[in-house]
Parts: C-alpha cells; structure tokens; sequence
C-alpha cells in the first residue's frame, strides 16, 4: 500500500527526544502549533525498547497514552510509535501489539546514539549492519497490516559515512514507506554542524526522505531543505526552544511571549503524581526556552532555585503580565 499522499505538501514532524518529548511536552507543542494555523503533520513517541520478549499493552499506554484517544493529541496530531530493539521477531510481534491498539505507524529507530542503548546493539550501532537494518525492517513490514505504515529513522552512519549507501538500500528494499535522516553520524553526536547535503542522494531511493537535525530557526530549515533536496523535515530540539517554529518557517506569525506564559503554566498544570519531576521537566523546558526568548533567560534566573509550583506559577504570571 502506498502513503505517497501523505507527501503531496511538505511535511513537518515533531521529533522523539528520550527524556524531553514526552507525552506532556508532545500535547504541549502540538496544542501551540496547531492553534497558530501550522499544526505538526504527526509526532513520533519517545522510542520503546523491545528486548527479548513482545511487549504488552500497558507498556505502549504508558509510553504513548494518546492510544487511549485515536492515537492523537489533545489537538488532533497523530502519534506515530517508534520501537528500538535488535531482536526481528519481538519487534515485529510488538509491532502487531502497537497496531491492535490503534497506531497510527510504526516507526523504527536506527539513529539514537546514547552508548547505553548502542552497548545494547540498538539504535545507530546497527547502521553498521545493513543486512540486519533490512531484516528487521522487513519483518516488521510484513507482520503489520498493509494500512499501517512502517518507517525508520537513522543517523548518516555509525563512525563515518561509508556505508550511508548500503543503509539507503537496506531500508529501501526492506520496503519501508519513508526514510527520515539526522545528518549526522552516531560519533558526530550531537555537535554543529548538521551535514545536510549528505542527505541528498538519498533521494534515489524512490521513498520518501525527511531531513532532520540542527534547525533551530526558518533560516535553518530553509537551508536543510535545498542541501537535503528534500521539503520535509522533522523538528527537534529547535522545536523546544522555539515552539513556534512550525510558524515561522512557514512566514506565519510566531508565538508572543505572553502566549507562551499561558502554556507554560499549563504543562505545571499537569496533573502528574510526581510533582517534583513536573518541576523539574518545567525548568529543564525554560533552560532550553533560553535559546529562543530573550524573556525566558530572565525567568530562569529567577526560577531556577525555587522548588515549589506554585511560587514558579506566579513568576511565570508576573513575567507574562510585565510584556503584555
């Protein structure tokens, strides 16, 4: 089955990032992109490791609640599963779990470089075995029902780029529906600069490609998408920084600082049983939102030491209140 019309305009994707997009921060920057007219076309969950047996439901629920809703945000953006494991036949079995209880797609991540997971022999290690990279595609393609799409995710390569075109090939013939690339390597990391022309020739693969990895503003995105030849991106880090991103690539109007008070008190809102991690997702959040607002680098210094919701609720409304 073909999802080709799923890329008849350009695309624009939230990144998974362990630790940092999760359900919370997912309903967050959707909610924001979607009520600025430039809603994210799916986000990717956090990747779920699968080790050596098939996962059960609760563990996808856990990971990736918006199941519970039709596998979409508060806001209407689907959520796309992402697996990470090594092991073909419980990833495809845990693929067909993820399917049953309403994945929009399954995607397959071959990109993350924390020496955890690669010590594991998951995530960018297999970038250095192609054939593994297609056996696990394919077993995960041929499990799940033909309506469901199937994708992967990868880095250019393990230590270095020279094997960039058996790992195109691998996903290609593993019949996956789309290829998306952080243009980087696994020992690159995450360090400037981000090598965008190097995801052009993946375009003769006749899928197709999403670029991804250090757009950080419109300017970024436009360069990435004429080095990378391709109009689809998925956004990450500048994502968080810049909850408007979405926006200002297309040439809409961004986010006002006031606005983004409004939702940062609602990510504290969150009903959580662990308030004092909520805190802590909160200012990890405000030092990322530093890069991106001048405002936000004077509420941190101010936040950052407090340890109570509500005093950091009421800088954040007085903040709010001071540019309005």
């Amino acid at each position: 089955m073909s999802f080709r019309h799923l890329f008849h305009t350009p695309v624009r994707l939230l990144a998974p990032m362990e630790g940092l997009t999760d359900p919370l921060m997912r309903r967050i920057l959707t909610q924001i992109a979607h009520d600025l007219g430039t809603p994210y076309d799916w986000a990717v969950s956090e990747f779920i490791r699968v080790t050596h047996y098939p996962l059960p439901a609760h563990v996808f629920y856990k990971y990736v609640p918006e199941l519970h809703t039709q596998g979409c945000t508060a806001s209407g953006t689907p959520v796309h599963v992402q697996l990470l494991g090594n092991n073909p036949e419980t990833m495809a079995a845990s693929a067909v779990v993820a399917a049953n209880l309403g994945a929009k797609a399954i995607d397959l991540n071959f990109g993350c470089p924390a020496k955890t997971v690669n010590n594991h022999k998951g995530g960018s290690v297999l970038l250095d075995e192609p054939k593994t990279l297609y056996v696990i595609i394919r077993a995960v393609r041929e499990a799940v029902p033909s309506h469901i799409p199937v994708s992967a995710k990868i880095r250019l390569g393990y230590t270095d780029t020279s094997k960039s075109g058996e790992i195109g090939q691998a996903v290609a013939d593993a019949r996956a529906d789309w290829l998306t690339i952080h243009a980087r390597t696994k020992v690159d990391g995450y360090k400037p600069p981000a090598y965008w022309e190097k995801i052009a020739p993946f375009n003769d693969l006749g899928l197709p490609i999403i670029a991804n990895g250090e757009i950080w503003n419109d300017e970024h995105a436009m360069r990435c998408i004429s080095q990378a030849n391709t109009p689809h991106l998925m956004l990450g880090r500048g994502a968080v920084t810049r909850p408007d991103l979405t926006a200002l690539i297309a040439k809409r109007t961004g986010l006002d600082w006031s606005k983004l008070c409004e939702h940062q008190l609602a990510f504290l809102a969150d009903q959580t049983d662990n308030q004092n991690g909520l805190i802590g997702r909160y200012k990890q959040w405000l030092g990322m939102l530093t890069k991106g607002y001048d405002q936000a680098d004077k509420l941190w210094h101010s936040v950052k030491k407090l340890k109570t919701r509500s005093d950091i609720e009421a800088l954040i409304t007085q903040s709010a209140n001071d540019h309005t």
